[in-house]
């Protein structure tokens, strides 16, 4: 049996993920407006009360002011995305910075230093044949 509150509660955060995504781009507050901004994803509680969006700034320079100016931009938010969505209760917005973007692009880098995967595994199993002779 599928259980289809479930999959509402997906495609409502996935709806609020684009929604809340694109009202970002238009936010003129400079304190949002840091770098490349994405909402990695939502997680909305079964009542439709709160909402954690998960955000990413990849070129962030100052978190705290980036906290505050989503904190201060929320209510607009809350509201634009009512008008957007037709839900029950329009979800209160809490904002959490999501580093995976950043640290993805930090092991890439690791990764292509010069190097770093130095010996490559049929090297070793030929060492070891003409250790044996």
């Amino acid at each position: 049996m599928i259980c289809m509150a479930g999959y509402k509660l997906d495609r409502t955060n996935d709806d609020i993920r684009i929604v809340v995504a694109e009202l970002l781009r238009s936010i003129k507050d400079p304190r949002i407006n840091q770098g490349m901004i994405s909402v990695t994803r939502t997680e909305t509680t079964n009542d439709l009360r709160y909402c954690k969006v998960y955000i990413s700034v990849y070129g962030l320079q100052n978190e705290k002011e980036l906290k505050k100016g989503l904190k201060s931009a929320s209510g607009w938010l809350r509201r634009e995305l009512g008008k957007k969505l037709d839900l029950r209760y329009t979800p209160e917005l809490i904002f959490e910075l999501d580093n995976s973007i950043e640290h993805g692009a930090h092991i890439n880098e690791i990764m292509a230093q010069p190097g770093f995967l130095n010996e490559k595994p049929e090297d070793a199993a030929g060492d070891e044949k003409s250790d044996d002779q």
